[in-house]
């Protein structure tokens, strides 16, 4: 049931779908090898970004302009970069305390909203609103005043159904500079055919194996994305890795733990680092073949994997069949 009411993409055959992507996919797989002759190894930089970082955090509500939502930024700091960002299906934007703080302690301002919670929401609302928390960002007296963000360093973010409303929200959007879909979910319209207009970098996040409550195709997002894009996986990270929810939890049985949830938090944060932060020492979290070895032997921390060129092909074309 849960399946029937999430998704509803129009899917086609695999082999149609397969010859519609090819020759996006080979463009990327150019791209890539030319931008980046070196797989990035990202294990140093991403045990930092882990971690909390330097900045104090505030934390308030957008009941004040009217949206319900929450607001994070850190105390201080001018022409900063700021996201909007997306919750999952049936989410409350509590459930995102941690991640959003950490954000903001790497020095990004996020604002949430917290609608279309409902059994059956608006995609397509979903993703005005987000639109409209970028506005929001630019335009209203943030902190006590000692908090500013630049209109140029603006990026969308999503988790799960706030993953696919993102893309929807980037397509033919020229100012957004950066856009993340953490293990997006099928939304309507189509974010798979929304990603063929967004121009902006992207970062896309899938599972390594077939999930239960994964109700989207993140591979098939990352074929069609008309910028530069990279596609990851994380070991131990699924649907659940972004929220915190007890009791979600309890009644499905599935939940992430502490130390792979910040490992998540520490990749999306040196994309966002990289794209709207402009700091050239986290350029490697755009590389499209990036990724994250265990550091310590032995110890349960999580991978990252990339794909790009003929395997994304490959994991995007398994992942369209399974769904049929």
């Amino acid at each position: 049931m849960l399946a029937i009411i999430t998704s509803s993409l129009t899917l086609i055959s695999a082999t149609n779908w397969r010859k519609e992507c090819s020759r996006k996919i080979t463009t990327h797989h150019q791209i890539s090898t030319t931008l980046n002759t070196v797989a990035e190894n990202l294990s140093k930089l991403m045990s930092k970004l882990s971690k909390r970082g330097p900045h104090r955090v505030m934390v308030g509500n957008l009941d004040y302009v009217g949206l319900p939502g929450k607001l994070y930024t850190p105390s201080e700091g001018k022409q900063l970069p700021a996201i909007a960002f997306g919750h999952d299906w049936l989410k409350d934007v509590k459930a995102y305390h941690a991640a959003l703080r950490h954000f903001a302690s790497w020095g990004i301002v996020v604002v949430a909203p917290n609608t279309e919670k409902n059994f059956n929401p608006n995609h397509r609302g979903f993703a005005s609103d987000l639109e409209t928390c970028l506005q929001i960002a630019t335009g209203v007296k943030l902190g006590n005043g000692n908090v500013s963000v630049a209109p140029g360093r603006l990026g969308l973010v999503g988790h799960g159904m706030g993953g696919g409303a993102a893309v929807l929200a980037a397509a033919g959007r020229p100012n957004v500079g950066a856009v993340v879909a953490a293990y997006p979910s099928s939304v309507t319209p189509s974010a798979e055919a929304a990603a063929a207009s967004v121009t902006a970098p992207g970062l896309i996040l899938g599972t390594g194996e077939y999930a239960v409550l994964d109700f989207g195709n993140p591979a098939a997002i990352a074929a069609k994305w008309k910028g530069e894009v990279a596609y990851r996986e994380i070991t131990g990270a699924d649907q659940s890795a972004l929220a915190h929810d007890p009791v979600a939890k309890l009644l499905t049985g599935q939940g992430t733990k502490a130390n792979v949830r910040e490992k998540v938090c520490g990749l999306i944060t040196g994309f966002l680092l990289a794209t709207l932060g402009s700091d050239k020492k986290y350029q490697g979290f755009t590389a499209a073949n990036a990724y994250a070895k265990n550091p310590v032997p032995f110890r349960h921390t999580a991978d990252v994997v990339s794909f790009t060129g003929s395997k994304l092909l490959e994991k995007a074309d398994f992942a369209q069949t399974s769904s049929t």
